[in-house]
């Protein structure tokens, strides 16, 4: 790659590690549609985007955690199938262009979350430990699959069936992300394959935009507008990569 492209590829990994954070994801999704639109290959694209949502995927649960919104009782029986899974997908290898249309839904799917808005910040009722188990297995071979954590199914789950706060929720989608992340890339390596050596640059990027996003975005962002530039991009690329499959 010409180093004027990796510049480039650099600061974009930087900014989309920032905005995430602030609004408290990991940022795979935002990796996924960058590396996309650079012509990376799924081959590169998907332990590179794991392995950046387990740096910026820490930061985010030990603050998280910190802050006192992290719940073991809510996690555990979503995590519980979701790690065995996840191993699963990142171990298997789809074709191109079956991987091009499963993460063009998964960016697309994205955006549509970004552009809502929950209205209702209450909870209802806490999911059955069943419900919770099935679908956290279901979810984690999704994020296996295509190179995310599943916090981007998470939170939304959490949300529009009222299991959670939002900051709950995303305190849970946050430690969510970064053991489905760890199982995909353990499965993904697991499968003869190498991590890239690209994932150094992009690494350093990703922890310095997420820390200051993290920081940032508790403190000082409204993250509504985050939100809505976030969701333009991943439509741009959920498009493209479904058009060019």
């Amino acid at each position: 790659m010409p180093i004027e492209h990796l510049l480039l590829l650099v600061v974009a990994i930087a900014l989309v590690a920032f905005l995430y954070a602030s609004v408290g994801h990991a940022g795979a999704s935002g990796y996924i549609a960058v590396m996309s639109l650079a012509a990376l290959s799924p081959a590169v694209i998907k332990p590179s985007a794991l392995v950046l949502n387990i740096l910026v995927a820490s930061i985010g649960s030990w603050q998280f955690y910190r802050a006192g919104y992290f719940s073991w009782r809510l996690f555990w029986p979503f995590a519980l199938l979701s790690i065995p899974f996840a191993f699963v997908g990142g171990y298997a290898d789809l074709p191109t262009h079956l991987f091009k249309i499963l993460v063009g839904a998964v960016l697309l799917l994205s955006a549509g979350y970004f552009f809502w808005q929950p209205h209702n910040d209450s909870v209802r009722r806490e999911p059955s430990k069943p419900a919770a188990i099935g679908a956290g297995g279901v979810l984690g071979l999704f994020a296996g699959l295509t190179g995310t954590g599943g916090g981007i199914f998470l939170t939304p789950l959490l949300l529009i069936m009222r299991w959670a706060r939002t900051k709950n929720a995303a305190a849970t989608s946050s430690l969510f992300i970064l053991v489905n992340s760890i199982a995909g890339l353990l499965g993904n390596v697991s499968g003869a394959r190498n991590i890239p050596g690209l994932v150094v640059p992009l690494a350093i990027a990703a922890v310095m935009g997420g820390a200051a996003g993290s920081y940032l975005g508790s403190e000082r962002f409204a993250p509504a507008l985050i939100k809505r530039l976030l969701a333009v991009v991943l439509v741009i690329a959920g498009t493209k990569l479904i058009l060019t499959a």
